[in-house]
């Protein structure tokens, strides 16, 4: 895993060392290696740099910027499939001088263009300069595994694996988007291609672009998108066996490293899944990782140490004590680049700095819930949708709702919770389709809070995917929102935080077709995940009720956490930051410390918050110490 850079600067704003800067602020995503390469043109100066964790050759050979011929390439990820690709390209006539999946992209580049993509199966980002034709052509994996930010202005254009070396670029515009603070507030994550600035986006997962340097266009298009799978499903008589056969291919190659390598086990059907295919192939037992916790109520450790057990792996495992946990929340301004509100965050961060102390390389079982209708919100749902399609005059019991005096119910603290649902009601009615009733439902702010909280209203909603299945297109939108946007943002954070390589074997892109391509009888539940795993394990092992990787995190915002709470939503911070309306920030306190509203909004505005002062005033007070310096 690495971290890379890169910027066009037609204003010639910075210096070699002043990019050396920018890329040291990625420094965590790649420890082992610095490398830089600066292009002077008239009109402009481009920049490229990388940060490398060596994986795979970890010798210098695998030193990036790399280069072949007019070509330059940066890059963050692997390519699994890199060995067999490379054999195509030596009987098309190329040589190598190292045994690098970063070689054969570039050359894989060379010789196919665009299309060298659809032969990778991996987690990628990378982009590559060509000098011939004065262009960057930038791609990001199928899934969004590997992040992409990019800013396009009239001085610059930049991209980087993360936010920070972009605003330490001078002049870089660190204007809040409050469409963006809007989708946050809804999902406690911000949507792509949105980022919580202005003037800069993501690039979407199975996307490239293309960035012409003279004329300063910038084209994107699609390569991969998983409605084609969903839309072209068929029938298989030996589905199981299919499904084994991919799974082990596709798992055991993500075992390639020249580093240790270990399992993230929760006890979980999809980690449980992992490791028992990673062990069976291994000459020795495997590192597997757990993290428990105090709480019982919270805890799965000793499913996992079970499990563990069974495998017969080399099992590690880690109560987290509260003060364990506290510290890290700390830490995780500066470790996310966005506001981003998902608390398991934190056990995800924890569990990544127990790993790293015997390996380099972990994978992960995220994936198989998106993929095999495993969230039982999906059923929960689809239940609910059927019963709301039953209402009659929806359209006129919309108008009722609409006439119901909020007050009444924001005064009486009782009531709170009634309020909520009959506005969530209130805008379930407002779509037609399951999906988006399916985001209001899930939604953390309503857009009725929303309006209350800032000035500017954003509610995300999405085009319905062509399949037939409700359920599916559930997975669909989790698929192409919440997974890539919450959960890769968070492992791929968390683990490079303490320079882990997080990899995640189910979003093998020959996974999601088959799975995507299936009925969904078969997939309901993980009734075809539970029939793989029951040919490794006893089924008394792992089926049970399924239990999220959360903590106790409202009753310690109360506690322990108070101090946060009375420091960053104070009315002096809510109205210097001058994001939210501090009247109805006071009135949810109020509400919290009473236990009338014990979900996650208190920490959602509490992440926010200390991300701004970690992220935009420090940079601020950064600046103005630089112009007196200057002076």
């Amino acid at each position: 895993m690495c971290g890379l850079l890169g910027v066009v600067d037609y204003k010639k704003n910075i210096n070699t060392s002043l990019f050396r800067e920018m890329l040291n602020s990625l420094k965590h995503r790649g420890p082992d290696d610095e490398g830089l390469e600066v292009v002077s043109l008239d009109s402009c100066s481009i920049f490229l740099g990388h940060r490398r964790l060596s994986i795979i050759d970890i010798s210098s050979n695998g030193h990036q910027p790399m280069f072949y011929e007019h070509l330059a390439l940066v890059y963050n990820g692997e390519v699994y499939n890199f060995k067999e690709i490379r054999q195509e390209l030596i009987l098309n006539g190329y040589s190598f001088d190292s045994n690098t999946d970063t070689e054969v992209i570039l050359k894989s580049y060379h010789l196919w263009g665009i299309h060298c993509v659809d032969k990778f199966r991996g987690m990628f980002a990378f982009a590559i300069y060509d000098s011939e034709k004065q262009e960057i052509i930038i791609f990001r994996d199928r899934v969004g595994v590997k992040p992409l930010y990019y800013s396009l202005t009239d001085n610059a254009f930049m991209f980087s694996s993360e936010l920070k070396p972009l605003m330490n670029y001078p002049d870089f515009n660190k204007d809040i988007d409050l469409e963006a603070v809007s989708s946050y507030l809804q999902f406690g994550y911000i949507h792509a291609p949105k980022t919580i600035l202005k003037n800069t986006q993501k690039l979407l997962p199975g996307h490239y672009l293309k960035y012409d340097i003279e004329s300063k266009s910038l084209i994107k298009n699609c390569y991969w998108n998983i409605n084609d799978f969903y839309e072209n499903q068929v029938a298989t008589d030996n589905v199981v066996d299919e499904l084994e056969s991919i799974i082990k291919e596709a798992f055991n190659l993500r075992m390639i490293a020249d580093v240790p390598v270990g399992v993230f086990l929760s006890g979980g059907i999809d980690s449980s899944l992992v490791a028992a295919i990673v062990q069976k192939d291994s000459k020795i037992p495997i590192n597997t990782f757990t993290i428990g916790f105090e709480d019982k109520s919270f805890d799965e450790s000793n499913y996992a140490k079970d499990i563990a057990g069974y495998l017969g792996t080399n099992h590690t495992e880690l109560i987290c004590k509260k003060e364990d946990a506290l510290a890290i929340i700390k830490k995780l301004p500066s470790i996310f680049d966005e506001p981003f509100a998902d608390s398991s965050a934190i056990p995800t961060t924890l569990v990544s700095e127990l790993a790293k102390q015997k390996v380099s390389v972990v994978l992960s079982g995220d994936g198989g819930d998106e993929l095999f209708c495993g969230y039982t919100s999906y059923a929960l749902m689809e239940e609910r949708f059927r019963t709301l399609s039953k209402i009659p005059f929806k359209k006129m019991t919309n108008k009722l709702l609409n006439l119901i005096p909020i007050p009444i119910f924001m005064l009486n603290r009782a009531n709170e919770k009634l309020y909520r649902k009959i506005i969530k009601l209130k805008n379930m009615l407002d779509h037609e389709d399951i999906v988006n009733s399916f985001k209001v439902s899930n939604s953390i702010f309503t857009k009725d809070e929303i309006k209350r909280l800032i000035k500017e209203e954003y509610y995300f909603s999405e085009e319905t995917a062509a399949v037939t299945s409700n359920l599916e297109k559930m997975m669909i939108s989790d698929f192409k929102g919440y997974l890539p946007d919450d959960l890769m943002v968070k492992v791929d954070r968390s683990t490079m935080s303490t320079s882990l390589e997080g990899r995640e074997p189910f979003l093998d892109h020959k996974i999601i077709e088959f799975a995507a391509s299936i009925p969904i009888s078969h997939k309901k539940n993980k009734k075809i995940l539970k029939e793989v795993l029951a040919r490794y394990m006893p089924e008394c092992l792992f089926i049970r009720e399924k239990q999220g990787f959360g903590i106790p995190i409202n009753s310690w915002l109360r506690q322990d956490l108070k101090y946060l709470l009375d420091q960053y939503l104070s009315e002096e911070l809510i109205n210097e930051y001058n994001v939210f309306n501090y009247d109805y920030v006071s009135r949810l306190l109020e509400l919290f410390y009473a236990e009338k509203n014990d979900d996650s909004k208190i920490w959602v505005l509490l992440m926010f918050q200390m991300w701004f002062s970690e992220n935009i005033e420090s940079h601020i007070v950064d600046e103005v110490f630089s112009i007196v310096k200057s002076l």
